[in-house]
């Protein structure tokens, strides 16, 4: 007689017994729920977060999970009780164009931020007594700053790259910033040669924070070690220590990488720009070069075929890259990250406007989630409960956790859910003269709204009443009633800002 297959039910029955029993611990207990399938697949809308003004695109959790910072494209950065919904502070970035990344400063009880973005600047925001907030320039890169990594358990060390390809290395304790090295292409045989990568995208490994990785507009993410630098010799540090690509995108023109995210067993997963995501162990480099000594294949090239990971030839047995399929990813940076207490899961936004979860042993797709009206671009997991964090071209944040009393089904024309609903090219790949030509936005704003403000938000109000004109403390009345930090918070030059012109200038 052959056993019925156990369910995900069966499952957690089996574990709430032990755990009962004495024979599993509560801690163990507690991941083995997070990472069930079961919570995945009741993933549903808890909460929208809305006051932003612009499309939203960096979304973050602190430390503990109790706080979410969001960047927008109208510049401002507000950090939010997510669980409730309120706003806990909101204040005006000092940058001149949309806030790409926004990221709170661990063990420094959510007072140090730090924030960079499409006008190339990398800012410092304190947030002092009395909820006033000083922003400071730290250092500028030649061009967009799509993403900060922070060095994990620090409250000082982070670092920036930019589509410049430089990456920056930043003390806070001494508000210094260090330039490492340029990103120099490996130039394998590749068309439309470039003599620096732009830079999209950097992760530093949490179980090793000496390595970091990078990827931008080629087929490569490149693996560093910090430890090779030298504050006074830095000659050759420019090499990475390693490097990795899917052997049939090696030369590809068409590929370049718009994210990257190390899991907390230092795998890397990376998502390609017109291609799919790939799992990398650390022992499929290619080296230093890129050169493959292996022939490392995806199905003979043919890598839309499968999802799962195929063994090489030769003596001793190893596996390819693990393969996840269904999402478009053509037109804006998206991310690319982990969910689950042991990054169980692989998830990612797409240009259908949907979240899509993947299991990351086998590559199996399990959920696709409706996350935006036309792209969703960030996807954030909770640091340690089953919770998401998602946003896009909409102008709102959209909070997911296991509430709903269904189970969700994959749908049955997988194909249409593919198909993407907008064109937008925000982020030129091949822009390689640094301009902002390529950005548009007639799909995204409409011109003929006639809110009272210049802002785009329909609210009835003007600008001018959401301050008081206290000088003391430079703090203003929310129209939800919240105390915030003033849009006019003292920059690094020491003017009071308030300059919001929102025809929001990156699309200039």
């Amino acid at each position: 007689m052959t056993k019925r297959p156990r369910t995900s039910i069966d499952k957690a029955v089996v574990n709430v017994w032990h755990r009962e029993v004495g024979q599993l611990s509560t801690r163990k207990f507690a991941h083995r729920m997070a990472a069930s399938e079961d919570l995945v697949l009741r993933l549903d809308i808890y909460r929208k977060l809305e006051k932003h003004r612009g499309c939203v695109n960096a979304v973050s959790f602190n430390l503990y999970g109790d706080i979410l910072v969001s960047g927008s494209d109208d510049r401002r950065v507000i950090l939010w009780d997510w669980e409730m919904g309120r706003i806990r502070l909101l204040f005006h970035s000092g940058h001149d164009n949309n806030v790409f990344q926004a990221m709170i400063m661990p063990y420094t009880d959510d007072r140090s931020i730090v924030t960079c973005a499409a006008d190339g600047q990398v800012r410092h925001a304190q947030v002092l007594e009395r909820g006033q907030v000083e922003t400071s320039l730290l250092a500028k890169h030649d061009g967009r700053v799509h993403k900060l990594a922070i060095e994990p358990g620090s409250p000082h060390i982070f670092y920036s790259c930019g589509e410049d390809g430089v990456v920056q290395h930043f003390d806070l304790r001494t508000g210094t910033a260090t330039e490492l090295f340029t990103c120099h292409s490996l130039n394998n045989g590749r068309k439309n040669f470039m003599p620096n990568i732009n830079l999209n995208a950097i992760a530093i490994d949490p179980r090793n924070p000496n390595f970091f990785a990078v990827a931008g507009l080629d087929e490569y993410a490149r693996l560093y070690d910090v430890r090779k630098y030298n504050l006074d010799v830095s000659t050759g540090f420019g090499q990475p220590a390693d490097c990795f690509c899917p052997s049939h995108l090696i030369g590809d023109v068409r590929v370049g990488i718009t994210g990257l995210a190390f899991s907390d067993q230092s795998e890397l997963v990376v998502s390609y720009k017109n291609e799919l995501i790939y799992l990398f162990s650390k022992d499929m480099g290619l080296g230093p070069n890129g050169v493959q000594n292996s022939p490392v294949s995806v199905n003979g090239h043919d890598h839309s075929a499968t999802s799962s990971p195929l063994k090489m030839g030769g003596g001793d047995e190893q596996v390819g890259p693990q393969v996840y399929k269904g999402h478009i990813n053509c037109d804006t940076v998206k991310g690319v990250g982990f969910f689950g207490p042991r990054c169980e899961y692989v998830v990612s936004g797409s240009d259908c406007g949907r979240i899509f979860i993947w299991k990351k042993k086998g590559g199996e797709l399990i959920r696709v989630m409706e996350g935006d009206e036309d792209v969703v671009n960030c996807i954030e997991s909770h640091p340690y409960n089953s919770v998401l964090a998602s946003s896009g071209i909409e102008s709102d944040i959209k909070i997911w956790t296991p509430k709903a009393i269904e189970r969700a089904t994959l749908p049955t024309n997988i194909e249409r859910v593919q198909q993407p609903r907008h064109k937008y090219h925000f982020f030129g790949f091949h822009d390689f003269d640094g301009s902002d030509d390529d950005y548009s936005c007639d799909d995204v704003f409409d011109d003929d709204d006639n809110d009272d403000d210049d802002d785009g938000d329909d609210d009835g109000d003007d600008d001018d009443d959401d301050t008081d004109n206290d000088d003391d403390d430079h703090n203003c009345d929310d129209d939800n009633g919240y105390d915030i930090a003033s849009y006019g918070a003292s920059d690094d030059d020491g003017d009071l800002g308030n300059d919001f012109d929102y025809a929001f200038s990156l699309f200039r």
